[in-house]
């Protein structure tokens, strides 16, 4: 069953590894002809994105095609490539990183049904180096800021979202659901991630159907300035701060300081105690972690609480 599909893929400044990810993509092999395309949003980049995006243009006729998104911010990138895209499922790639030959093909075939509203599938890292000693790699908190994605070789329900790297939904989803919201997803002074998996949890909320698929591979590269603890501590600081603004404070919570709920202060005092009494490297470091997700989460419930008062103020004055 032939079905059209379209490739998502949101730049910004990555023009040489960008040019990689396109020949990846553009090396897709299918079983039976099937309509796709590759459209890939150029996020006011100052490099030459769009001159390597042209040429991809002109190398593969009716294959790729450019466009540009002058309002900064990933999502919003995403946004216009969803509202522009042909595709009835729209397939998710970035611009650092590598696909397989079969990738798309995987990825989407169990969409051909109406069983699953969406796709994710493996992401593994690209290593430039040995992986560092504190790195606690079979922790999920070690490992979530190198945007790994691997659940085994076993194909099944989803019970988390898949990552925005390599995943893909029927056009419908966001047609009924929304698109990805603007206050997450990187930007200019802003790290805020989460805008993936937001939508995916969205779905699963609502009672969505997603499937993992393992056979669908990504190879994810991996910079040398990421494998340093300092970025490590700064993805999940911003990941406290991104849980707060997608879930906000449970409406439950009765006992607040500063504006902070009572129960953040306790999780940081005893994942502080965990973390300093913690002798193995790469579990003292992922008890660390956890320590800068709840300080995040505090920073963003305090700066929501501040917002919440200004606002109050101004009705007031009103």
């Amino acid at each position: 069953m032939a079905i059209k599909i379209a490739v998502i893929l949101c730049t910004y400044n990555r023009c040489q590894s960008l040019a990689k990810a396109l020949d990846s993509v553009a090396a897709q092999t299918f079983s039976q002809p099937v309509e796709w395309e590759v459209l890939v949003v150029d996020n006011n980049s100052p490099d030459r994105t769009r001159d390597v995006v042209e040429d991809f243009c002109r190398r593969y006729p009716g294959r790729f095609r450019y466009l540009s998104e002058p309002r900064q911010g990933k999502s919003y990138a995403l946004n216009t490539a969803i509202c522009e895209a042909r595709g009835d499922v729209l397939a998710f790639m970035d611009d650092d990183v590598i696909v397989e030959p079969n990738w798309l093909q995987n990825l989407t075939a169990s969409l051909c049904s109406g069983e699953w509203a969406g796709a994710g599938g493996r992401i593994l890292p690209d290593w430039p180096c040995a992986p560092p000693s504190w790195l606690p790699q079979k922790e999920w908190f070690g490992m979530a800021p190198l945007v790994m994605f691997d659940l085994g070789l076993e194909a099944g329900p989803l019970t988390d979202p898949p990552f925005g790297t390599n995943m893909a939904f029927h056009r419908r989803m966001f047609e009924k659901y929304g698109t990805f919201r603007t206050d997450l997803g990187p930007r200019p002074n802003s790290e805020i991630r989460s805008e993936d998996t937001e939508f995916g949890s969205r779905l699963m909320v609502a009672g969505e159907r997603i499937k993992y698929e393992p056979t669908a591979v990504v190879y994810h590269a991996v910079p040398q300035k990421r494998l340093q603890r300092e970025f490590f501590l700064a993805w999940w600081f911003d990941k406290g701060r991104a849980d707060i603004r997608e879930n906000r404070v449970p409406a439950d919570t009765k006992w607040f300081v500063i504006g902070i709920p009572l129960y953040l202060f306790r999780r940081l005092a005893v994942g502080t105690l965990r973390w300093m009494v913690t002798l193995d490297p790469p579990r003292r470091f992922s008890r660390r972690l956890g320590v800068w997700l709840a300080a995040g989460m505090m920073v963003e419930s305090y700066r929501q609480s501040r917002e919440v008062g200004h606002q109050r103020e101004k009705l007031k004055r009103v």
